[in-house]
């Protein structure tokens, strides 16, 4: 069972930048993967994802501020997350899309304003 584990979180200043990491213990091969954000009392939500074939798309709430990308032995999936606003702050998860193998642990993220 391949294992997910999520870096990069922190508390920023509203308007400041990030950068999630995710490894996973084994290549991802084809999957499409996401990165999903939970805040409280709130289901986990995608927020981007990418392909296979290295298209992504993302919520319209991240749009033109945040961009997903891998690496070339599909082991990391990043997030740069740009202009971050307090409606950003939540736990970053990483996962399929859909998700099939078990949650990692996540990440914090706090956009304070």
């Amino acid at each position: 069972q391949v294992q997910l584990v999520e870096s990069g979180g922190g508390l920023v200043q509203a308007g400041g930048s990030l950068r999630l990491s995710c490894t996973a213990s084994l290549s991802f091969g084809f999957e499409t993967m996401a990165w999903y954000r939970q805040t409280p009392g709130k289901q986990r939500e995608v927020v981007a994802r990418i392909s296979d074939n290295g298209s992504t798309n993302y919520d319209e709430s991240v749009k033109g501020r945040f961009i997903i990308s891998r690496d070339s032995i599909r082991v990391t999936v990043y997030l740069q997350m740009s202009s971050l606003n307090t409606e950003d702050t939540g736990v970053y998860y990483c996962n399929t899309a859909p998700p099939f193998y078990s949650w990692g642990q996540g990440t914090q993220v706090t956009v304070s304003s």
